[in-house]
């Protein structure tokens, strides 16, 4: 796909101090958690926008989360002041998917019609539920959750047309 140039992949965030020695606590949504070490340089994003990137960041699984070391902090209070910062890689640092699969990031702005071709607009973004995906269908005026369930009612995605194919009853 050519247009991830300057794309971001929101990977995990900051959620708080571990120990002593400023090692942060991280909230991981790779799977398997540890493997968002694999993708650098991140781009940390705290709450009021600010951005830097960072490298050379390592960690572990800890129990339900990981513990990253970050090169440049070696104080508690610095990553407390962290809480919050999102963890982003650029969709270039990610392998490419293996056949039949892909990255939300990449649905994200295709348009969605359903079987009889009504228009719902383009992918707004996908969310998970725990009991499966839902990806959000926005066209302006109506916004549509549809269970990312394939074939039942993901039947298809076409990134040449850049469309997503769903059988969806337009009235839901």
């Amino acid at each position: 796909m050519s247009n991830d140039q300057g794309r971001r992949i929101l990977l995990g965030r900051v959620i708080g101090a571990f120990g002593v020695r400023g090692e942060a606590k991280l909230e991981s949504w790779t799977e398997p958690r540890s493997a968002i070490f694999r993708y650098q340089p991140w781009i940390l994003r705290d709450a009021r926008g600010n951005e830097r990137e960072l490298r050379g960041v390592r960690g572990k699984e800890s129990g339900k989360h990981v513990v990253a070391h970050f090169p440049d902090v070696t104080d508690r209070d610095a990553i407390e002041a962290m809480r919050g910062t999102e963890i982003y890689v650029p969709r270039s640092a990610l392998p490419p998917p293996k056949p039949g699969e892909f990255y939300w990031v990449d649905l994200e702005g295709l348009r969605v019609v359903n079987v009889e071709g009504v228009d719902f607009g383009t992918v707004s973004h996908l969310f998970s539920t725990g009991a499966n995906d839902v990806l959000v269908a926005h066209d302006g005026e109506r916004e549509r959750m549809i269970p990312f369930v394939q074939p039942q009612y993901v039947t298809g995605v076409d990134f040449e047309a850049g469309v997503v194919t769903v059988d969806w009853d337009p009235e839901f």
